[in-house]
């Protein structure tokens, strides 16, 4: 069935015509009529109640054209280079959301003269929160990983505990019963220490399963092969197994650091002023809430794009080290 979907996906009288459809569909249920029947362009005035019949031609029409244009556009593009295709649309998407943007009529001084606090505080803040927990968590997971798969019972049965709870429970429920529950034993954190080490125990139990995965991932003769060698267990798993699990490791860590880049949004509920607390802030005081909304938006994409561009190096690097 699935070879039969990816044949007929390659074959352009297929694929076309549906994603005409697809986009058809879309367009229809989000109702473009608006522009039509206000302005009259369809012969009914702006107080006028139109029939059923105009009513479907009105929001059925402009999914129609819109939807033409994008297989167009796709069909033109399409004769291009690839890399040229890729910059053609992504050029495309981001005039999109230009043009979405600018539809809000945004304050930009307003947005330029609080850039600076956005980025020097919550930017930087939000990174150094980000990448502490990240370097926490994956200490923690490694540990995880390997009682997991231990032979020792309560190794075992302590890392399962915490990877069931820490994933099975929501990240903000755990900043909170770490911020405010931890006082009651006498254990008083600041916001940020508070913030990292929600964070770090959140996002090492999900490490824990890729560096798990990761290292069973490695084909057991490596093990047994060093061991013949006269290699020690630890000395095996730090010279041997470790280094080709981390080729298996390392893509999924790198989208769990932008996941956290993202999720660390949710400190701001104990007052730290990263990224997403500036936003609401500085948007509460002259009533601007959008453009810093807005702002706050395109630094994390910024950032995560940054991320995702040193995760695809680091990812080639392991890929001609694992060829080697």
């Amino acid at each position: 069935m699935l070879d039969l979907l990816f044949e007929g996906w390659e074959r352009p009288a297929i694929r076309r015509p549906f994603l005409f459809v697809l986009f058809f569909g879309l367009l229809f249920w989000l109702d473009l009529s608006a522009g039509l029947l206000g302005d009259g362009l369809l012969g009914i005035g702006p107080e006028e109640e139109p029939g059923p019949a105009l009513a479907l031609l009105a929001r059925a029409l402009p999914a129609a054209l819109i939807a033409g244009f994008l297989i167009l556009d796709f069909w033109l593009v399409s004769f291009l280079p690839l890399l040229w295709q890729i910059g053609v649309v992504w050029g495309q998407l981001l005039g999109g959301f230009v043009v979405f943007v600018y539809a809000f009529n945004l304050d930009i001084p307003y947005i330029v003269e609080r850039l600076p606090i956005m980025i020097g505080t919550g930017a930087v803040l939000t990174i150094g929160v980000s990448a502490a927990s990240i370097g926490f968590a994956c200490m923690i997971a490694l540990v995880g990983a390997l009682a997991r798969l231990s032979k020792s019972g309560p190794a075992y049965a302590i890392s399962t505990f915490y990877i069931s709870f820490f994933r099975g429970t929501p990240l903000l429920l755990q900043i909170f019963l770490i911020y405010l529950g931890l006082p009651q034993f006498g254990i008083n954190l600041e916001a940020v220490p508070a913030g990292i080490l929600a964070l770090s125990l959140c996002y090492g139990a999900y490490l824990a399963e890729i560096f798990r995965a990761g290292i069973q991932g490695v084909p057991p003769g490596q093990a047994e092969a060093s061991t013949s060698l006269g290699l020690s267990r630890s000395l095996t798993l730090r010279k041997v197994v470790l280094p080709q699990a981390m080729k298996l490791i390392v893509p999924p860590t790198g989208n769990q650091f932008i996941a956290m880049l993202k999720d660390s949004s949710l400190v701001s509920v104990m007052g730290v002023l990263e990224l997403m607390y500036l936003a609401r802030t500085q948007g509460r005081a002259g009533f601007r809430y959008f453009e810093m909304l807005i702002t706050a938006a395109v630094i994390y994409w910024i950032i995560s794009f940054c991320f995702e561009l040193i995760q695809a190096r680091i990812e080639k690097h392991y890929g001609k080290a694992d060829k080697r």
